[in-house]
């Protein structure tokens, strides 16, 4: 049966993948001397740690066997030293386990939990965020809710309906927020875990940007975890994609509840969901060092003064929080909406995401990736600078 003939008869298909909208300006962009500096997907192309490395080479020639679904023993332990270390939270290795990569989990976790509790069908997510976690609504078959957003781009829990907090499965909450790099306080993220303990709701709290986290100067700044408010109820979901730059390895994992995380464990064993051994072994090995962290938090925070002060020049200001690699920009006077500002953008050689992509709510904005090195960064900036706009 072709995918067309299926589309006719009901069954599921897929949009354009949110990405893939952009060609066009792709194209545009890339026609200029030097080629596209593409900032719209956020692929980090610093380099990889080189004790995560060293860890992949080592264990390389014993991964003959397969490798535990839930994660190696060496992988939950460093994880759950790192959030010791990084929230001065106490986890247990056996409430972590590992995903392959935490894009996976995001989209497949309201599945699982509906197969735990099939009498709730609803999902809350913030209404500007990773188009993921609608995804994953409308792959579990679930109702995908935006939460609406105050006006410093985080929750607001008041504006739920009675009827979708009732039925909802899961809230999504994400800190520091992709795209617009929100930092919620840890008083804030207690209060959405209070509000989803009182109506039954589980919490996964994607916090996979959280060595990102800077305060409004630009400075490093402690990370919060919806697990400070304990673990009843709510999963934390962390990533090494850009900690570490591993993203091209697909390694994650998730702690929190142990009865949620015990149960998310036995179901993803029999999907046969594992991470490969050497990468767990890099994984591992990358957790337990901070000294790289600390050299990939410097670039970014320089990165980002830059990069916001060549931008201002031309119009274009950051008005989300002081989090994570990506500004979330809009038009000074806000005449233009995202697409027009990506447009003008392209023109001048620069790929950047407009702002629906991530909701309605997002549509006056673009998304704009720190992940290029210095001197594309620098590159685009002059080429924007020499295009007089």
């Amino acid at each position: 049966m072709s995918a067309s003939t299926a589309s006719t008869e009901g069954g599921f298909v897929p949009p354009p993948y949110p990405h893939d909208r952009l060609g066009a300006l792709r194209r545009l962009a890339d026609a200029l001397p030097g080629g596209v500096v593409d900032c719209s997907v956020g692929t980090p192309t610093d380099p990889m740690p080189e004790v995560a490395v060293r860890a992949l080479c080592d264990s390389a020639a014993a991964a003959t066997g397969y490798p535990p679904s839930v994660g190696t023993p060496g992988l939950r332990e460093a994880a759950a030293a790192w959030i010791g270390r990084r929230f001065d939270l106490t986890v247990s290795p056996d409430d972590v386990i590992a995903c392959i990569g935490t894009k996976e989990l995001v989209a497949s976790l309201p599945h699982l939990l509906r197969l735990r509790d099939p009498s709730r069908d609803t999902v809350l997510y913030p209404s500007v965020s990773y188009p993921t976690y609608a995804m994953g609504a409308r792959l579990a078959d679930c109702r995908a809710v935006p939460v609406p957003l105050d006006g410093d781009w985080q929750l607001d829990l008041s504006r739920v309906s009675a009827g979708d907090a009732e039925r909802a499965l899961v809230l999504w909450v994400n800190t520091p927020a992709n795209p617009t790099g929100a930092v919620a306080s840890a008083d804030q993220l207690d209060a959405v875990v209070a509000w989803a303990r009182t109506h039954g709701v589980v919490v996964a709290s994607d916090e996979c940007y959280a060595e990102l986290t800077y305060d409004g100067a630009g400075r490093p700044a402690p990370p919060v975890s919806a697990l400070g408010a304990g673990p009843s109820g709510v999963l934390a979901v962390h990533s090494l994609s850009k900690r570490s730059n591993m993203a091209g390895l697909r390694v994650g994992f998730v702690a929190g509840d142990p009865d949620l995380v015990a149960y998310l464990g036995e179901v993803r064993k029999h999907a046969g969901a594992m991470v490969a051994a050497p990468v767990q072994a890099a994984a591992a090995a990358a957790l337990a060092d901070d000294d790289h962290v600390e050299r990939q938090r410097a670039r970014y925070a320089e990165r980002r003064a830059v990069v916001l002060e060549g931008l201002a020049a031309h119009g274009l200001v950051h008005d989300g929080g002081p989090g994570t690699f990506y500004l979330w920009l809009r038009s000074e006077d806000s005449a233009d909406d995202g697409w027009e500002i990506a447009a003008r953008l392209a023109h001048a050689g620069t790929l950047v995401a407009p702002g629906d992509l991530y909701g309605p709510g997002g549509a006056d904005h673009v998304r704009l990736a720190l992940t290029q090195p210095d001197d594309r960064l620098g590159l685009a900036l002059e080429r924007l600078a020499a295009s007089g706009d």
